[in-house]
């Protein structure tokens, strides 16, 4: 499962499937938005506040469920990876988590082996070192065995090319490892 970021089911997201698809994996691309996409971080937050948090997991969940038996790797882009990490944390019988730009606050009784791995620029606005350094901690008193990769001088969304944040450098070493991470799980 792979969800996309606060812009919308944007030609980048559809481009990451597609590389995951060519590495022999099945994906599964739900549209959070119902085909509303946006230029511009402002505009998208506020589909996500339009929309609501519950709502955006609620719909998440209802595209994940028909396929979570199998054993997911669920995967997602700044708001994408936060509703990708709620649903792996939830799902027994998650394989991976994969979080590109985004990550989200843990209860304190969180528990689960999944293997995690996070790409996010460095420094990132939405992920400050604080806040990773936090969210670490607490992911590994959950259990997870987490990997971080860190890109200095990239943008949040980094592996968008239709965005500003874009560093060409920064998303395919992005991708090389995540691809790896993938093949392993």
């Amino acid at each position: 499962m792979l969800f996309h970021s606060a812009y919308g089911l944007r030609p980048a997201v559809s481009a990451a499937a597609d590389r995951l698809r060519a590495a022999g994996h099945e994906v599964h691309v739900p549209d959070l938005y119902d085909g509303r996409t946006t230029e511009s971080i402002e505009d998208g937050l506020a589909i996500r506040d339009e929309i609501g948090r519950d709502e955006l997991l609620r719909r998440a969940v209802i595209a994940a469920a028909p396929h979570s038996e199998r054993g997911l790797v669920y995967a997602g882009f700044s708001l994408g990876g936060s509703i990708a990490q709620n649903l792996a944390l939830g799902d027994d019988k998650a394989r991976g988590l994969l979080l590109l730009h985004g990550t989200s606050d843990l209860t304190d009784d969180a528990a689960t082996e999944v293997p995690v791995q996070l790409h996010v620029a460095e420094p990132d606005p939405f992920e400050t070192d604080d806040w990773l350094n936090a969210w670490y901690l607490r992911m590994r008193k959950a259990g997870a065995e987490v990997e971080i990769h860190r890109y200095r001088g990239a943008g949040h969304l980094y592996t968008d090319p239709g965005l500003p944040d874009h560093d060409a450098e920064a998303t395919e070493r992005t991708w090389a490892i995540a691809l790896d991470f993938v093949a392993d799980l």
